[in-house]
Parts: C-alpha cells; sequence; structure tokens
C-alpha cells in the first residue's frame, strides 16, 4: 500500500471572499464595488493573524450566481469556508437557495470600504455606494431566518482585532475541514465498564464526517514486527538527540532493548497509520496483543505531530486532539490528550494536577524532555518508555466530548498552567499543573454539572474563541467555564440547552 505521511498544515486551504451588490445602481457603480472588495480582501489576505489564504470572487448580483459559487464551494476541497460582506444593498432573497446549499462555514463580515468618513464630499452617489450598514443588516436577517450558523465580525478589515478575529475562525474552520476527512483507528475495545468513552460512532460521521472504525491490536502487532532493525537504529539516533535519554537505555545500557523496542512500536505505528490514511487512533491497556509495551513514547511523539489520539479506546478525545492540533498549525504549543488526576486543594490556592499514564504530548514544553523507562502497574507487559516533561506555564484551555444520546456536547474551562509548587521526581510522566477560571469550586463543580468527560484535549496554541467557532459551524453544544461563569447561571444554561437541543431535533 502507499504510505502518505500525515500533514498538519493550513498552506493547502483556501477562503473565498463574497461580496453582495444588485444591478439597480449600474455598472460604474458595481465596478467600484468590484474595485474596492478586492482591496478588503487584499487587506485581510495579507494580514500577519490571517493564516488561510483569501481568494477573492466577483461581485455576486444575482440568485443563480450565488447558488452556483455555493455548490462550488462546497464541490472543492481546499475550500474551507466563505466570508461574505454585502458592499451595497443586497436583497437577501436573492440568497436563500445559495445560503440553504451550502455546507461550508460562513463568516458575516459587516465592514465598509473606508474607516473615516468624508464628511465634507458625502453626496448620495457615496451613500449608494457605500451601504453596507443597512446591506449586512438585509444579510443578518435572512441568515437568521435561514437558521444558517456563521461568525458575524463586525470592523474594517484594517483592524487588528478583526483580522485575529477571521484568523481564529478560520483555524476552526480548517479544525472542522480536518473532521470531515479524518479516518480514525481503534486497536481494540474502549475500557470496560467505562461510560464517557463510549458513544455514537455513527452520529459522529454524520454530525463531523469522522470515520471511526476498529483493526485488531495483532494487526498493529504485525506493523511492529516488520520495522527494519536499520530503521530503528536512526531512530533510536534521533532519540538520542532530541531528548535527554537517561544512561540506561542509551547504547550500551542495560535497559537500551527498551528503547529499541519502544522505536519499533513508533515505526509500526507509523507505518500502519501512514497506510490507511489514518490521522487519530486509540489504543487500551487492556487489549495489547503480542506488543511488548504499552505505546507510550510512540503516542506522544506522533500527537506532537499532529495525530489525534486517545487513551483507552477513547476515540472521541482522539477526534478532539487532532482538531485541535490542526487549529493550532504553525502556532506555538501544542495539543494534548490530558486528564484531571489529582488536586492540590489549599484554601483560596486550588491546582490541579494533570497526567495520563504516558501519553501527554511533548508540544506542550518547550522545555528538552528526559526519556526515561519506569514500571508500569497495568496492561502486563514491559516496562514502558516515555518521555517525562511539565507543560510550559500560559494559558491554555482543557475541553471534553461527550455524547448526550441526543447530541455531542463540549464543555471546556480556560485555565492558567502554572509550575508545579515543588519537583515531581517520582512522577515519571508528561504532566500539567493549572489553576482553572473562575475559581476551583466553580471550575469543578460547573465540569460536574455538564456530565463532562475526563479526558479532555488540553490545548495551548488556540483558545476558548477557536472552540467557540468550531461549535457554531459544526453545530453541536459548547458550555464554557471562564472567568465570568457561575455556578447558579451554569446550571440555568445546562437545563435550559438540554430543552433547547431536544427541541431543535424535531420529532
Amino acid at each position: 500500500m502507499t504510505r502518505t505521511p500525515l500533514t498538519t498544515s493550513l498552506d493547502g486551504y483556501e477562503v473565498w471572499f463574497l461580496t453582495g451588490s444588485q444591478h439597480l445602481y449600474g455598472p460604474e457603480t458595481l465596478a467600484q464595488v468590484a474595485e474596492q472588495s478586492q482591496q478588503i480582501a487584499r487587506i485581510l489576505d495579507e494580514a500577519g493573524d490571517v493564516p488561510v489564504r483569501i481568494v477573492w470572487k466577483p461581485v455576486l448580483t444575482d440568485a443563480a450566481s450565488i447558488k452556483r459559487t455555493a455548490l462550488e464551494a462546497n464541490a472543492d476541497e481546499k475550500v474551507i469556508g466563505l466570508i461574505a460582506w454585502m458592499h451595497t444593498f443586497s436583497p437577501a432573497k436573492m440568497w436563500i437557495a445559495g445560503l440553504d446549499a451550502l455546507q461550508k462555514p460562513l463568516a458575516h463580515l459587516h465592514t465598509q470600504a473606508n474607516v473615516e468618513l468624508p464628511w465634507a464630499d458625502i453626496d448620495f452617489d457615496f451613500m449608494n455606494l457605500n451601504q453596507a450598514a443597512h446591506g449586512d443588516r438585509e444579510f443578518g436577517y435572512i441568515q437568521t431566518r435561514l437558521g444558517v450558523p456563521r461568525k458575524t465580525i463586525v470592523g474594517h478589515a484594517s483592524d487588528p482585532r478583526v483580522q485575529r478575529e477571521l484568523g481564529i475562525w478560520q483555524r476552526a474552520a480548517a479544525g472542522l475541514a480536518a473532521s470531515r476527512d479524518l479516518k480514525l483507528a481503534r486497536f481494540g475495545d474502549n475500557m470496560r465498564f467505562v461510560a464517557v468513552t463510549e458513544g455514537d460512532k455513527t452520529e459522529a460521521e454524520l454530525r463531523f464526517g469522522v470515520q471511526v472504525n476498529t483493526w485488531g491490536v495483532n494487526e498493529l502487532a504485525d506493523a511492529v514486527a516488520a520495522a527494519a532493525e536499520a530503521d530503528i537504529d536512526a531512530l533510536v539516533l534521533e532519540y538520542e538527540e532530541l531528548y535527554e535519554v537517561v544512561p540506561e537505555l542509551r547504547r550500551g545500557g542495560e535497559r537500551h532493548q527498551s528503547l529499541r523496542d519502544g522505536a519499533a512500536i513508533e515505526l509500526g505505528l507509523r507505518a500502519f497509520l501512514e497506510e490507511g490514511g489514518f490521522s487519530a487512533f486509540t489504543t487500551s491497556f487492556e487489549d495489547l496483543g503480542t506488543l511488548k509495551q504499552l505505546p507510550g513514547l510512540a503516542v506522544q511523539r506522533l500527537m506532537a505531530e499532529g495525530y489525534g489520539f486517545g487513551a483507552e479506546g477513547d476515540w472521541k478525545t482522539a477526534v478532539l486532539v487532532r482538531i485541535a492540533n490542526v487549529m493550532g498549525a504553525g502556532l506555538p504549543g501544542g495539543a494534548s490528550l490530558m486528564e484531571d488526576y489529582t488536586y492540590d486543594m489549599t484554601p483560596g490556592d486550588e491546582l490541579i494536577l494533570g497526567a495520563h499514564m504516558l501519553e501527554v504530548s511533548p508540544s506542550l514544553t518547550t522545555r528538552k524532555p528526559t526519556l526515561e523507562i519506569h514500571p508500569l502497574g497495568i496492561g502486563g507487559k514491559d516496562d514502558p518508555v516515555r518521555l517525562v516533561f511539565t507543560a510550559d506555564p500560559g494559558s491554555a484551555v482543557v475541553v471534553a466530548l461527550s455524547d448526550m444520546r441526543d447530541r455531542f456536547r463540549l464543555t471546556a474551562n480556560v485555565v492558567q498552567n502554572v509550575e508545579p509548587r515543588a519537583a515531581l521526581p517520582k512522577l515519571p510522566v508528561g504532566r500539567a499543573v493549572w489553576k482553572p477560571q473562575p475559581d476551583f469550586t466553580t471550575s469543578a463543580a460547573a465540569w460536574l454539572t455538564a456530565g463532562a468527560a475526563h479526558h479532555t484535549v488540553m490545548s495551548t496554541a488556540v483558545g476558548i474563541e477557536a472552540f467557540r467557532d468550531f461549535a457554531e459551524m459544526a453545530e453541536v453544544e459548547l458550555l464554557v467555564i471562564d472567568e465570568s461563569t457561575t455556578l447558579g447561571e451554569f446550571q440555568k444554561q445546562v437545563r435550559w440547552n438540554q430543552a433547547y437541543y431536544r427541541l431543535a431535533q424535531g420529532l
């Protein structure tokens, strides 16, 4: 089979810039509309905070061209979304068929060509040309009337805030595009008796586009056994260059074979994923077949390259890690499987210590991890190799994806990663320590109220706004716990959402 390495980049994507007008104003005005809309598109395309190429499209003035453009966007895999701006007054009934047909994310840019008004020169020709103030209101009405999910961005294209908002929306659209192409390999089933890692894989494919299927773990073990000794040698050299490898694992060390076994697992796992076109995967410590170790180092490195991963068969978290990796492409920081493990409950200064058995991505740190080997009390296999580090201090968000039977729910908590209060010499795993917003008590109580999962994705590359935009365009529920959260209002939101999402689905 052909092997295709995973790419986690926004370079191949584009967003189309659509401008609405009508023939009422004559060809001279339409020529000015076209010129000015190209200028706006160019300003945005050249902005540093706008990561995806913006492609200007000819001004749209009738229903047929609008619908045709929407269908062309749907069919073009490079197109991850559309930006629409009503430069003049574009009667909204022209947009009904196009918006109804559109299957790509939409951003409504409420802007105008000029920043300041030329007060002394304003005549009614100027007013006819520069009508976005009410042209976009007409467009807003029809979007709401049709129930079109969209991002509304208000301000001049030269405003850095507008550019940042648009860039975040583009990243969310890229995450959605990645989910629609996502193939996920589960090696074994989810952990026995666990509720939250269950989920409706058929509904996930309908909602997100992700294909979730299972392969026997010994198919992976066969790929591991096929790893060439020369490739293992080369990978071990790479480990020794990138990480602080403990002496017992280095060449000549008494545990060096364990490092070679870990390298073979990485080579086999990578080959399996590339040959199958998978961009996310899961493993389970309860189903390791003939693998010599629970995959730790391999999983950490693949996540850092952009793969999605979920432990104990948790495919929903694997999907979310992949989406977060794509949304954060090119930004400092990363995304990783995370799990709230234990608390420092010092009154008024509480902290959460998060980790997993082995599988936390080193993309969460800029420091050089150590590569170590330690016993693992579960799984019944050889001691696994793993990277050990602490996530860098800084802002982050932890997000869980849960199946609520009639819908998927995203629950997100804005947090601040901090340094541990003391060294952790007996905790040889990747880990993070954070302070949750608005405070520990409210955060934990709200999370439990939401029924949110214990497995999360931690993102230090993109923040809460990217997940807001993603939830809107994917049409999934999002509950946010941040600095403004109060438990009483959060409980009301959960109850209201339950009624809304059930009613919104119809019979």
